[in-house]
Formats: structure tokens, C-alpha cells, sequence
């Protein structure tokens, strides 16, 4: 059987793929590693890496066992984050992962509250788009992920959190509502690719391939630019309800009422089923659920699909 130590070794070089890296990163020299790797192999009776490609690449038995490896990993820090629990010696690290458009509002609201509330735990929050933030679930790179539904994965519990009305932030229509006629004659702003509320924003508007790829165009990742680009050259962008807006600002957001409603989004917490964090990750996510719970009528808001 390997060793726990074989095992990192074999993860960490997975990740890499070159053993330069894998050995800085492991603290050992390339030798040492070489040889470990080796020893794994021998033990298994099959080539984990095959070496002949460059760069590196896992053989079929290799993909096939590095999931098992880091949950074996995983588990292995549950015992020791227990052990080191009951004698009172380490504070518990979550590591939470939040799309932008969410991060942008929520992190200033609940940041204080948290580090007031949650005794014993280090918070580090880092902003992911949200492919990347659900593949860093499944490889443990974080505990706790914020973004936009609905997810559907067998390994990961969701939790709802909260929807919100997506508006029209547009200047040049006076009255509070916006048709899709009138925002077919103008130019969309769009969130560049990877972000959830672009994909959204393209769907429920209707817009055409060709629409948003003019001569004359921009695509960023930050809502206040955008919103910024709007009032110098015209045009329209979406924005969460949430978002903090100067008051002039707010009187430009319209609503739009597509086939089904307002459309709207669901945004969820996510996290490993087996996590050992569990309790401290429910305590997190229901404080958001009480700050964000809508007393408003959610009947006529349509959620919209992220993909």
C-alpha cells in the first residue's frame, strides 16, 4: 500500500506535470521525488505518469486513481482537524469561493458580521467565475463556494440562498419598464466570457451572435464600469438587485417582464457533502440567507439558467 507521503507526492505531480515543480512545491529534491514516484508505481504494478509525452500526462490508471488519492488525502486531514479540535489547538480555515457579481455586494455586507460570529475559524474569500469555483470544489481547493443556480451535483450539497430581480440599467428610457423591442435597438454591455450573469444576460435579452460583436464594443469583468460605459455611449446592461448604486443611479434601473416574469436569480451556497467544516459552513450560509431574505412577492420572478 503507499504511503500517505507517496500519495501527496502523486497529487502534487498530477497537478504539475513537470517534476521541477512538483519538487519545489513538495520540498524535496527531483531525485527523491523521482524515486518516490517510482516506488508507487512498483507497489500499484502500474505507470501512474507516462513519461514519453511533454509535457507529462496521467496514463488511464492514473486518472483512475488520483480521485481516490485525494479523497484518501482528505480524509486524513478530517482526523487530524479533529484530533487538533479537541485539544483546543487550531482554528478551523474556511475557504470560500464567490463569483464576482455576487462578491461585489455581499463580502462588504457580511464580512464584519462573520469575523464578529464565527469563533475559531480563519476566513479567506477569494472571487472565481463559476466553472472555476465548482472545480475547486471537487478538488478541495475550497470549502464553500457562492454563486449562481441552480447546481446539480450528486457530490455537493446546495443550499439556496436567496433570489434577486436582475434589472435594466438604462438611462435613455424614462419610463420604469423596458420592452425587448426597445432593447433590441440598442447596444448591450456585456460582462466578458465566464461570467454567469453574461450567459444569462444574452438568453433572456435575446441577443443575436452578431449584436454584441460590432467594430465598436467592450467586455469587462466590474458591473460600475459597465454601468459607467452606459452613461458615456448609450446602450443598456444588467444589474443584480443587490448591487450598491448612488441613488441617481438607481433611477435608471427598469424592470423588464419576459414570458414567464421578471427574470431574476437564485444564488446558492455549495459545499462537499463529507466536509468536516459542515457546521461552520451552515452557520456562514444561514447568516446570508437572514441578511438577504426577500420581503418582497418572488411569484412572478423567473430564475434564470447560469449555462
Amino acid at each position: 500500500m503507499l504511503s500517505l507521503q507517496q500519495m501527496h507526492y502523486v497529487l502534487v505531480l498530477s497537478e504539475e506535470l513537470q517534476f521541477q515543480k512538483a519538487s519545489e512545491k513538495c520540498f524535496v529534491t527531483q531525485p527523491t521525488l523521482s524515486m518516490q514516484i517510482k516506488k508507487a508505481e512498483d507497489t500499484l504494478g502500474h505507470f501512474i505518469f507516462d513519461r514519453s509525452k511533454h509535457p507529462m500526462e496521467l496514463t488511464a490508471f492514473g486518472k483512475s486513481i488520483v480521485p481516490v488519492i485525494r479523497d484518501i488525502l482528505t480524509e486524513n486531514d478530517k482526523l487530524k482537524l479533529i484530533s487538533e479540535r479537541l485539544k483546543g489547538n487550531i482554528k478551523e480555515e474556511i475557504r470560500l469561493g464567490i463569483i464576482p457579481t455576487v462578491s461585489a455586494y455581499l463580502v462588504q455586507k457580511m464580512f464584519g458580521f462573520w469575523h464578529r460570529t464565527l469563533d475559531n475559524i480563519t476566513l479567506n474569500i477569494e472571487e472565481f467565475k463559476t466553472n472555476e469555483l465548482i472545480e475547486k470544489l471537487e478538488n478541495n481547493e475550497i470549502d464553500i463556494a457562492i454563486l449562481a443556480g441552480p447546481i446539480f451535483d450528486p457530490k455537493l450539497r446546495t443550499v439556496p440562498l436567496f433570489k434577486e430581480e436582475i434589472f435594466v440599467y438604462c438611462p435613455s428610457v424614462s419610463e420604469k419598464k423596458v420592452t425587448f423591442e426597445q432593447l433590441h435597438q440598442m447596444h448591450p454591455w456585456l460582462l466578458n466570457k465566464g461570467n454567469c450573469l453574461r450567459t444569462q444576460m444574452i438568453h433572456f435579452c435575446q441577443i443575436g451572435e452578431n449584436q454584441h460583436s460590432e467594430n465598436w464594443n467592450y467586455q469587462g469583468g466590474n458591473i460600475d464600469l459597465l454601468i459607467e460605459m452606459v452613461n458615456e455611449n448609450g446602450g443598456y446592461t444588467l444589474v443584480p438587485e443587490n448591487i450598491r448604486l448612488d441613488d441617481d443611479k438607481k433611477t435608471h434601473l427598469k424592470r423588464v417582464c419576459g414570458p414567464e416574469g421578471f427574470p431574476a436569480r437564485e444564488i446558492v451556497g455549495l459545499f462537499n457533502n463529507r466536509s468536516i467544516k459542515k457546521e461552520s459552513i451552515e452557520k456562514m450560509l444561514r447568516s446570508v440567507q437572514l441578511q438577504y431574505s426577500h420581503s418582497g412577492n418572488e411569484e412572478n420572478l423567473s430564475v434564470l439558467s447560469w449555462k
